[in-house]
This record gives structure tokens, C-alpha cells and sequence, in this order.
């Protein structure tokens, strides 16, 4: 008797957790639908290291080109993030704005730096900074990818050891972001309206090759 009863409670237990996990499971759609650039972001919020290591974590995991392994990570919070923010530039289509607006700039980011060079290492990048974003996302943050930066100043600003390749801007957003399907041939370019900022994306069937 006793033994039964012990083994129901744990395939009650067991049910429980399993169903529990499944409303917690998010989808890839959903993931990447949240994942949009944002150039404006919570102040209040601090990056803490740990979140940022989570993403680093992440990324590790994640495919590398002949299995280089070649990037490596700085993580900068708060206390540095006064060094970097001088050096980069956001929103290169809508220059009249001079993002981020006061009182919205990131304050963590991550500096990825390669030991190499060559194409691998750019897939190896793309693939790297996706995962990094998408893992944020599912944190509950937001990032965009900032390839527009004075890498002399920041290699010397952070004392990097390695070329700075690509840096990622973590944290709350504090912006309204929509995707707005388009048809070959319209505008692909970000746009901003009444405090709405609207990404243009191709529709699925544009993108097939007939």
C-alpha cells in the first residue's frame, strides 16, 4: 500500500513538472519576433555579470566554422559602460535622431573580439551574435548588434588584448518595436512614427527562389 501510494504521488509529482515545463516552453518564432534591434534602452535596469555570462554560455554552445573557437568576450556593465558608449554609433538611417536618445543608453554590453581572421571567422560571428541576442530575448532583455565603432578607441579604452570584431548592446528595452511586411521593391530602410520604431521585412514568398 504504502509503496503505491509513493509511486502515484511521484507520477503526480512527475506530470506536474512535465506540464509545468511545457507552459513555460517558448517557441523560436516567438523568440525571434521579440528579438529586434533596439537602440533605446531602461536605465533603471542594470545589466547585472552573471546575465551576461548566461549569454556567453550560450554562445559557446553554439556552431563554430571548423570548430575554431576563436571569439572570445569582453563583458562591460555598468561601471565601464561610460567607455564605450562615446565610440559607438546607433540608428545609421536616422542620423537627425543622434541615438540613443538621453536617458535611454545601454549600459552593458559584450565586445567580441577574434585570435583569427578570414570568412570562418565572420560565420562564426553571425552565428555567435544571433545566439547571444536570442538567448537575451528568452532572459527577458533586448540587444542590437553595433558594427559601427571606433575599434582603436575601444581596444585602447578597454585594454583589449584582441581586435574588437563586433559589440552587442544588452538590456531592458524601453522602446516599442514592430516588423511591417513589405513586397520586393519597397523601402527595407527603419523608420520611426509617433514613437513606434517599424522594421520593414520581406514576406516569406518574396524570399523563395521560384
Amino acid at each position: 500500500m504504502a509503496d503505491n501510494y509513493l509511486g502515484r504521488k511521484m507520477e503526480e509529482y512527475e506530470a506536474q513538472r512535465c506540464a509545468s515545463v511545457r507552459t513555460r516552453r517558448v517557441s523560436l518564432t516567438s523568440l525571434l519576433m521579440k528579438n529586434r534591434s533596439t537602440r533605446g534602452f531602461d536605465t533603471s535596469f542594470k545589466v547585472r555579470h552573471d546575465q551576461l555570462v548566461s549569454l556567453i554560455d550560450a554562445a559557446r554552445l553554439a556552431p563554430s566554422a571548423r570548430n575554431q573557437q576563436a571569439l572570445r568576450y569582453r563583458l562591460v556593465t555598468a561601471e565601464e559602460a561610460h567607455l564605450v558608449l562615446p565610440h559607438i554609433r546607433l540608428g545609421g538611417a536616422l542620423p537627425e535622431l543622434n541615438l540613443p536618445l538621453p536617458e535611454t543608453e545601454p549600459n552593458a554590453y559584450v565586445v567580441i573580439c577574434s585570435e583569427k581572421e578570414g570568412r570562418y571567422i565572420d560565420i562564426d560571428l553571425g552565428i555567435a551574435a544571433q545566439t547571444i541576442l536570442l538567448r537575451a530575448v528568452e532572459m527577458g532583455l533586448n540587444g542590437v548588434c553595433i558594427a559601427a565603432f571606433d575599434h582603436d578607441a575601444l581596444r585602447d579604452k578597454l585594454q583589449l588584448s584582441l581586435p574588437p570584431q563586433l559589440v552587442i548592446a544588452i538590456g531592458r528595452s524601453a522602446e516599442r518595436i514592430e516588423v511591417v511586411d513589405i513586397s520586393e521593391g519597397e523601402s527595407q530602410t527603419y523608420y520611426r512614427e509617433n514613437g513606434v520604431h517599424y522594421v520593414p521585412k520581406l514576406r516569406t514568398e518574396e524570399l523563395i527562389v521560384k
